[in-house]
């Protein structure tokens, strides 16, 4: 009786022990959309050296690609079962998920981190701060611009960038005459590829009060004939583009520019890297897309927008995600994403010559130089419009709807969203 005794009171004592040291060991959650190569492969190094020096934290990390990642996310924070940490989209994105009350408000951080503050490119926080409140920090930047290989256009006699868009077509009549039979391309298959080409003709075309009273959920009617003349413009650039590109991924695209096949297309500052990683991709450089003679917007300003990171304000575990959030945006990590990467950061002094290239610098300076920034389409106005945007003008470049079609398609959506917004 007494052995039992013992041995009971040594098996109690034992799984106390070890449960207290497995309550010693925190566990994160950590969701972001990148399981492709390289961020994959640098998202595993730098947690697996996040753990090693935190010994006490364990980071368990999930991720999926951009619609599934926009979906899953939605669907984790109306739920109980959020990440302690995740990436975000800015702009309206970014205002959706705070407008649920259980992300991070992250004001206090900043406050008394001072230093940590001001490691950021100033204005890619605003894109995560609405009514004052920080809601994101950002990770990474970017910015779309016209790519073109420049012994393409030296062979047709390209000599000046076009500062209009009827220079811009004048580029392509060129370049077309020289026997490039498709001159510019975009894969039309993905409809979000078309997003990034409306949302810069409508920021270039429709003046800047109708812009941000369409956007505005309560307020949003889309019925300004700049919208057509946008549209029109864009399907003026779908007819270079050739009869393959409803069929084709805008990865096809790009493959097909880093091999030296195609004179210009509209890419990312974050697609650098894949130019800049294949040594036989051709010398290339590129230009902010041009303004419309006759159009109320800003010509200067850059589409594109930062990424960053937040936090969930139900987490168990505030201190251990702040500090993991803290480590991911160091500019030390912020430099080694760059080089492994090869896509700009928004951490001051993370791109150096030293870890980059001479493209990536010069596209960290036109964002950092540059008077604002024009956000993603469907990040600027409620998905739903923006999906009747995209998936309409995809239609019309496959000649299954006319312009007249996606407005009312537009405008229908637009009614519902108001509707909703009244409600609120």
């Amino acid at each position: 009786m007494l052995l039992l005794l013992v041995t009971a009171l040594v098996s109690v004592t034992a799984g106390g022990l070890s449960e207290a040291k497995s309550n010693d060991v925190v566990t994160l959650q950590f969701f972001h959309r990148w399981p492709m190569e390289p961020r994959f492969s640098y998202f595993n190094e730098v947690v697996a050296e996040f753990e090693r020096l935190n010994p006490d934290i364990r980071i368990e990390m999930d991720m999926v690609e951009n619609e599934s990642y926009k979906e899953k996310i939605r669907v984790l924070i109306s739920s109980n079962d959020m990440p302690d940490v995740f990436t975000s989209w800015s702009d309206s994105f970014a205002l959706n998920l705070a407008r649920s009350g259980r992300v991070r408000s992250l004001n206090a951080i900043l406050e008394r981190n001072p230093e940590f503050a001001q490691s950021f490119i100033q204005s890619q926080l605003e894109p995560f701060t609405f009514d004052g409140i920080t809601y994101g920090l950002p990770l990474t930047i970017d910015g779309k611009v016209l790519v073109y290989n420049l012994s393409m256009w030296q062979e047709a006699g390209i000599a000046q960038e076009p500062r209009t868009f009827d220079e811009l077509i004048t580029v392509l009549d060129r370049l077309k005459s020289a026997g490039h039979e498709t001159p510019i391309l975009e894969g039309l298959a993905n409809p979000w590829a078309i997003s990034h080409f409306l949302g810069t003709l409508f920021q270039r075309y429709i003046p800047a009060d109708v812009l941000a009273r369409d956007y505005n959920e309560a307020t949003g009617e889309f019925t300004h004939p700049g919208y057509r003349t946008a549209i029109e413009y864009f399907m003026q650039l779908v007819g270079y583009m050739g009869p393959s590109a409803t069929s084709l991924t805008h990865t096809e695209v790009r493959n097909l520019f880093i091999a030296g096949r195609l004179p210009m297309m509209y890419m990312q500052f974050a697609e650098f890297g894949f130019v800049h990683a294949d040594p036989s991709s051709p010398a290339y450089s590129f230009f902010n897309f041009p303004g419309i003679c006759g159009g109320h917007g800003d010509f200067s300003l850059l589409t594109g927008a930062p990424e960053g990171l937040m936090m969930s304000e139900t987490s168990r575990y505030p201190e251990e995600a702040e500090r993991f959030v803290k480590f991911l945006l160091s500019q030390e990590n912020a430099a080694k994403f760059v080089e492994q990467v090869g896509a700009p950061v928004a951490v001051v002094g993370a791109v150096r010559e030293e870890n980059s290239y001479p493209t990536l610098m010069q596209a960290t300076e036109m964002i950092k130089s540059s008077s604002g920034s024009v956000p993603w389409l469907d990040n600027a106005m409620n998905i739903r419009v923006a999906d009747a945007f995209m998936r309409g003008v995809q239609s019309v470049a496959s000649g299954d709807m006319t312009i007249d079609q996606v407005l009312n398609s537009v405008q229908a959506a637009a009614r519902m969203v108001r509707a909703e917004a009244s409600q609120k």
